[in-house]
C-alpha cells in the first residue's frame, strides 16, 4: 500500500532554485537588449526600408516573449511559494489534533504497521482508515499487526526451534483484515522440535521434541479472503542410543498441529486454507553392542506421529469454505544397532516402528446463502518401520521395523444453505514400508517388518 507525501521544506528549497532562473533571464535580456532595441533607421531605397522593418519586427517579437517568460517565472516561483506556505500552515494546524488522536488511539491514521523485530515480536497494526497490519517476527512467533477499516492483516511469524529435546514454539497467527475490505494474515509455520540427546554410558537416547503449533490465518472483514493456517513445525529426531543393548534409540518427536485457516468475508469472501499438520520426527538409531559378550544391539526407536491438519476457514454470507489440511507424515523408525563382537549368540537389534500419520482437517462451511464447502484434508501417510542391526558372526540379524499406519482422511464442508455443493471428503493416508531385515553375521536373516 503506497502513500504521496509532501515535505514543506523540499517544495521552499525548490522555490529559492527557481528564483534563480530569474537571475538568468535578466542577464539574457541584457545582453539582447541593445540588439533588439537599438536598430538602425531605414535607408531611403526601398530594400533597407524592407531590412528594417524585418529586424524591428524580430526585436519586438523578442521582447513580448520576454516579458511573457518573466511573467510566468514570477506567477510560477509565487505558486511554488504559495504552495509551501500553505502545506506548512497545514501541517502546523493539523499536527496537535492528529497526535492527540494518534495518542489516544495508540495507531495511525493512515499508514502501514511496523513489523515485528526481536525486542518487540508482534507486528503493529495498520492506519484505523488505511494501512496493512505489521508482519511477526520470524523465529519469535510474532502476531501479524491488523488493518483497520482497510487493509490487509499482517503474516504471522515462524516460531522458534526447540532446543535438545524440546517442543518447538508456535507460530504466530494472523492479523485481522480491514473492517470493510481486506484479507486476513496467514498464520506462521510451527518451530522445528529439539533434537534428542545421545544416551550416555550405554543409556536410551533422548526422545525428540514436538514440532510447534502453527498459528490460526487471520479474519477478513465485510469483504476479504481468511489467512491460511501456518503449518505444523516438524518433529525433533531421537537421540542414537549409547553403546549397549539396553542404549535403545530415542523416539521422533510427534508432528506440530497445524493452524485453522481464517474465516472469509461477513457479506463476502472465501475462507483461508488449514495449515499441513508436521511431519514426525525420525527415531533415533540403537546402540552397538562390540567385544565378546554375545548380546543384543538395542533397538531403534519409534517414528514420531506427524501432526494433524487444520481445519479450513468458513465465510459470511457468500463465499466457498477453506479447504482442510492435510495430517504430516509420519517420522521413519530408528535402524537397530548393530553386533560387532566375536560371539556366536547374541544379534542386532530390531527396528522402530514407524510413526503414524496424522489425521486430516475438515473442510470450512460455505457461505450461509451460497458457497461450496472446502474440502477435507487427506490423512499423512504413515512412517517407514526401521531397518534391522546387523547381527554379529553366526547369530541372526534384527528384525526390521513395523510400518505405521497412514492417517484418516477428513469430511468435507457443508454447502450453503441456499445453494452450493458439500466439500468432497479426503483420502487416507497411506501406510509406510515395513522396515527390511538385516543379515546375520554368516547365514541367518532377520525378518522384516509388517505393513500397517
Amino acid at each position: 500500500m503506497f502513500f504521496t507525501t509532501v515535505a514543506p521544506e523540499a517544495l521552499t528549497a525548490a522555490a529559492a532554485n527557481v528564483q534563480g532562473i530569474a537571475s538568468a533571464l535578466s542577464e539574457a535580456n541584457a545582453a539582447a537588449a541593445f540588439s533588439t532595441s537599438g536598430v538602425l533607421a531605414a535607408g531611403a531605397d526601398q530594400v533597407s526600408a524592407a531590412l528594417a522593418s524585418l529586424f524591428s519586427g524580430h526585436a519586438l517579437e523578442y521582447q513580448t516573449v520576454s516579458a511573457q517568460a518573466a511573467l510566468f517565472h514570477s506567477q510560477f516561483t509565487q505558486a511554488l511559494s504559495g504552495a509551501a506556505s500553505s502545506y506548512a500552515a497545514a501541517e502546523a494546524v493539523n499536527a496537535s489534533p492528529l497526535e492527540a488522536i494518534e495518542s489516544l488511539l495508540s495507531r495511525p491514521i493512515i499508514g502501514n504497521g511496523a513489523d515485528g523485530t526481536a525486542a518487540s515480536p508482534n507486528g503493529q497494526d495498520g492506519g484505523w482508515l488505511y494501512g496493512n497490519g505489521g508482519n511477526g517476527y520470524n523465529g519469535a512467533g510474532g502476531t501479524g499487526g491488523s488493518a483497520g477499516l482497510i487493509g490487509n492483516g499482517g503474516a504471522g511469524g515462524t516460531g522458534a526451534s526447540g532446543a535438545a529435546g524440546a517442543a518447538g514454539g508456535s507460530g504466530g497467527s494472523g492479523g485481522r483484515g480491514g473492517w470493510l475490505w481486506g484479507n486476513g494474515g496467514a498464520g506462521g509455520a510451527g518451530g522445528v522440535g529439539g533434537t534428542g540427546s545421545a544416551g550416555s554410558g550405554g543409556g536410551a537416547g533422548g526422545a525428540g521434541g514436538t514440532g510447534g503449533i502453527g498459528g490460526a490465518g487471520g479474519a477478513a472483514g465485510l469483504f476479504g479472503t481468511g489467512g491460511a493456517g501456518g503449518a505444523g513445525g516438524v518433529g525433533g529426531a531421537g537421540g542414537t542410543g549409547g553403546a549397549s543393548h539396553l542404549g535403545i534409540g530415542g523416539d521422533g518427536g510427534g508432528g506440530g498441529a497445524a493452524g485453522a485457516g481464517g474465516s472469509g468475508g461477513w457479506l463476502y469472501g472465501d475462507g483461508g486454507a488449514g495449515g499441513a499438520g508436521g511431519r514426525g520426527g525420525t527415531a533415533g538409531v540403537g546402540g552397538e553392542v562390540s567385544g565378546n559378550s554375545g548380546a543384543v544391539g538395542a533397538d531403534g526407536g519409534n517414528g514420531g506421529a506427524g501432526g494433524t491438519g487444520g481445519a479450513g476457514g468458513s465465510t459470511g454470507l457468500f463465499g466457498d469454505g477453506g479447504a482442510g489440511g492435510q495430517g504430516g507424515r509420519g517420522g521413519t523408525g530408528g535402524a537397530g544397532g548393530v553386533a560387532t563382537d566375536q560371539e556366536a549368540v547374541g544379534g542386532g537389534g530390531d527396528g522402530g516402528t514407524g510413526g503414524l500419520g496424522g489425521g486430516g482437517a475438515i473442510g470450512g462451511a460455505g457461505g450461509w446463502l451460497l458457497g461450496t464447502g472446502g474440502a477435507g484434508g487427506g490423512g499423512g501417510a504413515g512412517g517407514d518401520g526401521g531397518a534391522g542391526g546387523v547381527g554379529n558372526v553366526g547369530a541372526q540379524g534384527g528384525y526390521g521395523g513395523n510400518a505405521g499406519a497412514g492417517g484418516s482422511g477428513a469430511t468435507g464442508g457443508a454447502a450453503g444453505r441456499l445453494y452450493g455443493t458439500g466439500g468432497a471428503g479426503g483420502g487416507g493416508g497411506n501406510g509406510g514400508n515395513g522396515g527390511a531385515g538385516a543379515l546375520g553375521g554368516t547365514s541367518t536373516v532377520g525378518g522384516g517388518g509388517t505393513g500397517p
